[in-house]
């Protein structure tokens, strides 16, 4: 008899695991161990100099409901500072300025680390829909940078980006490896 309820038991903490699972990989719930910030170094594509054109901290919005809500509840985004949005592979991305208060860089990154695009956008107006206003693109990673900071930096379609995420218990860095999912 006990032997049944604890074979009960295991059956439904099997069945939440892999529901859970399911969620993580689907996107819609990130791991409560995944990182929170971290660094992007920017470097470029015909540099012979170790120096990085840029050293951005970042947030990450690496599943469903943060990628939806994005930067839309900053009021501003200091130079030097970002938020990289994390998808699960390479694939054709539009991202919207629904609810900014500000312009941004948005800076499309492929599989290989290699920066593919670059808008530069402006915060919808007063009477402006910012669903409206979309930038499209190829990557596996998005950065939103404030408006002009490329220009600033140099940054450019062909640059390399060495992202480093951390968290409370791992460090993950990639540079064209594709490992982050």
């Amino acid at each position: 008899m006990a032997f049944g309820r604890v074979g009960k038991a295991l059956l439904a903490i099997a069945a939440l695991s892999i529901v859970g699972v399911v969620l993580v990989q689907a996107g819609l719930v990130s791991t409560p161990w995944g990182p929170d910030s971290g660094e992007v170094r920017v470097v470029g594509n015909d540099s012979d100099s170790d120096e990085p054109k840029a050293v951005i901290d970042i947030e990450v919005a690496d599943d469903r409901r943060e990628r939806y809500t994005g930067l839309s509840n900053h009021d501003s985004l200091e130079p030097g500072n970002g938020m990289l949005f994390v998808h699960g592979s390479e694939q054709e991305l539009t991202y919207v300025m629904r609810e900014m208060d500000f312009d941004i860089d948005i800076i499309f990154i492929g599989a290989d680390g290699e920066i593919t695009t670059i808008h530069h956008a402006r915060a919808p107006g007063p009477n402006e829909d910012g669903n409206d206003l979309e930038y499209s693109g190829r990557g596996k990673w998005v950065l939103e940078v404030p408006r002009g900071y490329t220009n600033e930096t140099g940054i450019e379609v062909g640059d390399e980006v060495d992202i480093d995420l951390e968290s409370n218990q791992t460090v993950v860095t990639s540079l064209g490896s594709g490992d982050l999912e």
